[in-house]
């Protein structure tokens, strides 16, 4: 009866550590390639605003972070630099500087959704023609399968 119940736990306890690493790892490698930095580059020139990505957020951690420079232009949000990889995440506008989830909780239901972010060394998204990106102050990416924060900055 003993060997049965650790034969259980270290099967199950194998089995959560898998599941862990295939949720990490898997979207690194199913990302598609990320934008050329030369790309990334050209399309943050006519930036309206600017911002960083850090790490040091409240609710950043060594699973949830990016870092790296984001140019909001009128057509495009571009961002250079990095992400930890993820699943399932979105980038906000939000009308209020927010640093973990309980801040984005509030504040969710006047977000914008910009779109799916799927890459995580250089993100380039098509902000929607009915957005204004005056109205908002700053930029986010969300977890969306986890309800986890993962960076933001303040643009303006």
């Amino acid at each position: 009866m003993l060997r049965l119940a650790i034969l259980l736990t270290t099967h199950a306890g194998a089995l959560a550590v898998g599941f862990a690493l295939g949720v990490y790892f898997l979207p690194i490698l199913t990302a598609p390639k990320s934008p050329d930095a030369a790309v990334l580059e050209q399309n943050a020139q006519d930036a309206l605003f600017t911002a960083e990505f850090t790490r040091d957020l409240k609710g950043s951690d060594f699973l949830h972070w990016g870092e790296g420079t984001v140019s909001i232009t009128d057509a495009q949000i571009v961002h250079q630099g990095e992400l930890a990889p993820g699943p399932d995440y979105m980038m906000y506008l939000v009308p209020e500087f927010v640093e973990d989830e309980d801040g984005f909780w509030a504040v969710k239901d006047r977000a914008q959704r910009i779109g799916p972010v799927k890459t995580f060394d250089g993100v380039m998204l098509d902000i929607p023609q009915d957005v204004d990106v005056t109205q908002f102050d700053t930029v986010l990416i969300w977890c969306e399968a986890f309800g986890e924060f993962i960076t933001a900055a303040k643009y303006r």
